[in-house]
């Protein structure tokens, strides 16, 4: 017992001791290049980040960061938005047991500060408004939910954050959830006020945010987009220390591939190898690694599974991931779609249907209040003859469960893509990043989602279209190698994971000239291109 309270302690101290070196370094290299900005030439880029690292450095801050030096060395002149407790609530300061307390402003002004040493920021601090703060009073949940303020949705602005930080989607309503909201809406009012006056006061050429679905980011792409001016967001991209940037939604990552691109045999070689390695677990997402040790299919499950015609493994999403208000077009969310696939599964009794929980439900410090697991209890799902449940932290190989499977079900997870590669039929509930181009058998009502399960069932064989493997590929290499851009050779990876840390460079690797993704950012911003590295 002393043995672990003794590393608790030793690894918090190495964290510290690290953050502070970081933000040194940080420090350090924020003076050099206030040293070296040319003479600024035209209208601002205005970057705005409050929902990516309080007080240490996560990937999107670097990102941030990083892309904003590379501007000012360019002589483009850029603001940051920066808050000094100019919310009442923000989503990362939010304690769930607590809704109360409030968020540490002090440390995360300090390393705002830290951030943007040398540089023109434009901090806000909170104003309350009487007006509005009538209007929200006593309104129960789903008023507050739909709440418009002065023709701002400040409800529907504050609701994928809201979820995110309680890490739920059906929100219960109560005063706690309910305040939440209260101060979320208030705090968002507080920044388009102050948001739009900075617009009118630099009439900036682009906004770049994190995310853009958290309410603070949220909020000032729909001010900026109110006024016309170009908003980007961005997020991790696919790869390893990547950043993906777009003037559509970073987590519905919208791309365009060009209809004549084909994989060349190296291409194609490049991505049999990425591929192989991710079919063995070895891959990470947003700098966490899931599967330390993937195991096959062993002799029970087997012999469960030899008891039926056959099998459709139903691969599950996190219900509050930030992806899922763009997958909720059929379907009004996951559990609605598992509740409709379970009565399919009572009336199949010929078919095992293996449920698998995504891996991320259980994450350390971001583990879901609403999972599937708590479903399948609560549904008795488990009682029915022909169903496994397959748990987050089960290391189970789904790519030989789908390959076992007569098809494969999916909400909007990655697997689909993946098994459309691998040549398997899949039948998808949500939009998904890959429904874009035909992946999938993806049904656009529900109607007519049960009837294709129901024919895909019944099926004695189901001839999976040329296009969707095809697609697929050339979709998932685009992802990976043309919108995922590498600052590989400005970080490292910190003592967590899903932290970075800044590496010392000459501020020329910044430049265009030498950094392909710096290049393609910048082309994005500032003359509509399409940020996309033009050859990989």
């Amino acid at each position: 017992m002393l043995s672990k309270f003794s590393d608790f302690y030793q690894q918090r101290i190495q964290r510290r001791l690290t953050r502070h070196l970081n933000n040194l370094q940080i420090w350090k290299m924020a003076r050099r290049v206030a040293k070296q900005v040319p003479p600024a030439n035209g209208a601002p880029v205005i970057f705005f980040k409050a929902s990516s690292g309080i007080d240490d450095f996560s990937w999107n801050s670097a990102f941030h960061l990083l892309t904003s030096w590379a501007f000012r060395l360019q002589g483009i002149p850029v603001r940051f938005f920066a808050c000094k407790s100019g919310m009442t609530h923000c989503v990362l300061g939010t304690n769930r047991e607590h809704v109360t307390q409030k968020p540490p402003c002090q440390s995360c002004i300090y390393q705002s500060k830290t951030l943007y040493t040398g540089a023109d920021a434009n901090w806000f601090s909170f104003k309350g408004d009487e007006e509005l703060d009538r209007s929200l009073v006593n309104l129960p949940l789903p008023e507050l939910m739909d709440f418009e303020f002065n023709g701002i949705p400040l409800g529907q602005l504050s609701l994928p954050g809201l979820r995110w930080i309680l890490r739920r989607h059906h929100l219960n309503d109560d005063e706690s959830t309910r305040y939440l909201l209260r101060e979320y809406i208030r705090s968002a009012w507080n920044i388009a006020q102050e948001f739009e006056s900075l617009i009118k006061e630099t009439q900036p050429r682009a906004v770049v945010v994190f995310n853009g679905q958290m309410y603070p980011e949220a909020t000032a792409k729909f001010i900026a987009r109110k006024h016309g001016i170009k908003a980007l967001t961005h997020e991790v991209g696919m790869r390893p220390k990547t950043v993906f940037f777009t003037e559509g939604e970073a987590t519905a990552y919208p791309l365009h591939i060009p209809d004549e691109f084909e994989l060349t045999d190296a291409q194609n070689a490049r991505l049999d190898e990425y591929l192989s390695k991710r079919f063995q677990g070895d891959f990470t997402m947003a700098g966490m690694k899931f599967w330390a040790n993937m195991k096959g299919l062993d002799e029970d499950f087997l012999a469960k599974a030899a008891e039926f015609k056959q099998i459709v493994p139903i691969f599950t999403n996190v219900i509050f991931d930030t992806s899922q208000p763009h997958a909720n077009t059929v379907f009004e969310d996951m559990f609605t779609w598992l509740d409709a696939v379970l009565e399919v599964i009572k009336g199949n009794h010929d078919t095992l249907f293996v449920i698998r929980a995504h891996p991320d439900e259980m994450r350390l410090r971001k583990a879901s209040l609403e999972t599937v697991a708590n479903w399948v209890a609560k549904r008795n799902a488990v009682d029915e003859p022909n169903v496994i449940f397959v748990p987050p932290h089960e290391t189970l190989s789904s790519y030989e469960l789908i390959q076992r499977a007569k098809f494969t079900m999916i909400y909007n997870s990655t697997i689909g893509m993946e098994a459309s590669i691998m040549g398997e039929p899949v039948l998808c509930a949500g939009k998904a990043r890959f429904t874009q181009y035909p992946t999938v058998f993806f049904p656009e009502s529900v109607e007519t989602y049960g009837e294709k399960l129901t024919e895909m069932l019944k099926a004695e064989s189901i001839e999976v279209p040329t296009e969707f493997k095809h697609n697929a590929r050339r979709f998932l290499y685009y992802q990976l190698y043309f919108s995922s851009l590498s600052f590989g050779e400005y970080l490292e990876t910190g003592v967590r994971t899903s932290h970075a840390l800044l590496q010392d460079f000459t501020l020329k690797r910044l430049s265009p000239e030498h950094s392909p993704a710096i290049k393609v950012i910048l082309d994005g911003v500032l003359d509509d291109g399409d940020f996309l590295l033009k050859e990989n």
